[in-house]
C-alpha cells in the first residue's frame, strides 16, 4: 500500500473496521478536517458521538502509534483534559485490512483565544500539568525534534520539487540556506522531554477550559516547543503572553529560561518542515485540492519574504519574561 494512498479506504471498509471492534454505527460518517490522516465522526448505537481516526499508512510504526496512545491515556489518568483513544477489547490501536485506526469520544468546543491573557494563563497551567507527567521518562520509539529531520531532509525534499518556479530558485534557496545555517548554529538543547509536539490553537478546544486533541505529532523535544505556538502579535505583546504562560506553567513544572533562545530556531524549523511536508504529500489527491496555492508562484514569493523576516528574527535577542 502506498504511503499516500487512501483510495482503498471506502465507506464500506470504514464501517466494517469500526464494527469489527463491536461498535455499531447508527448514523454518519461525517468526514472531519484532517489531511495527514482520515478522521470521521459518527453516532453509535448507544446514541453517543464518536470519532474514528485512520492513520496514514507507513507514516508511524505500530510501536510509535501505541506509544502515542499510551501517552494520551497516561495523561488522562492524571486528569489532564486530553482526548484519549478508547480502549476496546483491551487495546486502543486496531488494525483492519492494513489500516491502523482508533476510536475516540467526540468532544466539542471552540478554539481558544490567543490574545486572551486569562485563557493563556489556563493554557500555561495545563501545559505545565502535561509536562509534569511527561518529564518522568522519554519516548522510546517516537522521534526527537532535530536538525536532520526538520531541516536537512526538508531542504533535500524542496530541492527535488518541480513546484518552485525556476525564476525564483536562486532567491528562494539562497535565503533558505541562510536561515538553515543560522538555525543550525542557534538550536542546541540537551534538556528534552515528551511533548504534545503540535500544540497550536487548532489542536486546543475550549469548554470552560482547554481540552487538548491530536497527539499525532508527539515526540521528544524542549519544553518551549509546546509553548511558543500560542504567541501572536508584535514582539511586545508576545513577551507579555509568554510571561503569562510561563508564570502559570511554573505552578506545576519548572521552566528553564535558557530555552527562550530556542523559540526562533524552532519557528524556522517548523516553517521549512511545513513546506517540505506539503511537497511530500502532494501525491495525495486531497493536498492539491486543499492547498492549491502551494503550486502558485505567489506562494513561493511570500515564502521568500517570510524566510527573510525569519532570518532577521534569528538575529534578534530572545523574548524576555
Amino acid at each position: 500500500m502506498s504511503t499516500f494512498n487512501f483510495s482503498e479506504l471506502t465507506p464500506d471498509l470504514i464501517l466494517d473496521a469500526i464494527e469489527s471492534e463491536g461498535v455499531l454505527v447508527e448514523s454518519g460518517l461525517l468526514a472531519l478536517n484532517s489531511y495527514e490522516n482520515r478522521v470521521y465522526q459518527f453516532v453509535g448505537q448507544d446514541s453517543k458521538r464518536y470519532v474514528a481516526k485512520f492513520y496514514r499508512p507507513q507514516r508511524w510504526s505500530e510501536a510509535q502509534l501505541n506509544e502515542e496512545h499510551s501517552f494520551s491515556l497516561e495523561l488522562a489518568e492524571h486528569e489532564v483534559p486530553v482526548v484519549a483513544p478508547l480502549v476496546i477489547n483491551g487495546k486502543s490501536l486496531h488494525l483492519y485490512q492494513d489500516y491502523h485506526f482508533a476510536l475516540f469520544p467526540s468532544v466539542g468546543g471552540r478554539q481558544f483565544e490567543v490574545d486572551n491573557l486569562d485563557q493563556l494563563e489556563w493554557m500555561g497551567r495545563f501545559i505545565g500539568r502535561i509536562h509534569q507527567v511527561a518529564k518522568t521518562r522519554l519516548f522510546t520509539h517516537r522521534p526527537t525534534i532535530n536538525i536532520e529531520d526538520y531541516l536537512v531532509k526538508s531542504v533535500a525534499e524542496l530541492q527535488n520539487s518541480q513546484l518552485i518556479p525556476s525564476s525564483l530558485h536562486e532567491a528562494f534557496f539562497t535565503i533558505l540556506e541562510q536561515v538553515v545555517t543560522l538555525t543550525r548554529e542557534r538550536y542546541h538543547t540537551s534538556d528534552i522531554m515528551r511533548l504534545h509536539g503540535d500544540c497550536h490553537p487548532g489542536n486546543i478546544l475550549w469548554r470552560d477550559g482547554p481540552t487538548f486533541v491530536d497527539l499525532d505529532d508527539c515526540r521528544n523535544g524542549p519544553a518551549v516547543q509546546d509553548l511558543w505556538m500560542m504567541l501572536s502579535g508584535e514582539r511586545q505583546a508576545q513577551s507579555l503572553q509568554l510571561s503569562t504562560i510561563v508564570e502559570a506553567y511554573d505552578e506545576f513544572c519548572e521552566f528553564n529560561p535558557a530555552q527562550l533562545s530556542l523559540i526562533e530556531p524552532l519557528r524556522a524549523m517548523r516553517m521549512v518542515h511545513y513546506m517540505a511536508w506539503l511537497h511530500r504529500r502532494w501525491q495525495d489527491p486531497a493536498f492539491p485540492q486543499a492547498f492549491a496555492w502551494f503550486a502558485e508562484p505567489k506562494y513561493w514569493e511570500q515564502q521568500i519574504l517570510a524566510l527573510k523576516e525569519q532570518f532577521s528574527a534569528l538575529h534578534e535577542t530572545e523574548l524576555r519574561i
